[in-house]
């Protein structure tokens, strides 16, 4: 995102939005967005985080993290992820704009249906 302007922009659709900061974000949106978040979507509770730390022991830190969560979502990598460990949903949506070592520009979409939560993703290269 990195701009305040941009996530100003989203907000105004409509749809309640909600987001952390990351690494690349402008000052302005740093001190608007916290570093984590728990957000609650129906009765899901859905856990939000840019930095996930070392790729090893990764799902079992963020889940530690983020008790209670049907799902921890995370950034930075740019990696598109998917696992279900000890029921909850460790993802990562990729990226949409800048792939870089992942095969394709991703993006997920996660439906929300009571707790229960199911990650689909929407792959954007032809």
């Amino acid at each position: 995102m990195t701009s305040l302007a941009f996530w100003e922009e989203l907000r105004a659709l409509g749809p309640p939005l909600h987001g952390v900061h990351g690494n690349m974000d402008e000052p302005a949106l740093r001190e608007l967005l916290p570093k984590q978040a728990v957000v609650e979507i129906e009765e899901a509770r859905i856990g939000l985080v840019h930095v996930p730390g070392p790729a090893a022991g990764r799902a079992g830190r963020l889940r530690a993290k983020f008790p209670g969560c049907a799902a921890v979502i995370y950034g930075h990598t740019h990696v598109p992820e998917a696992v279900q460990e000890d029921g909850a949903w460790i993802l990562n949506p990729g990226s949409p704009t800048e792939r870089r070592k992942s095969p394709a520009h991703t993006m997920l979409v996660l439906a929300v249906g009571g707790s229960q939560v199911a990650p689909k993703f929407v792959r954007l290269d032809p």
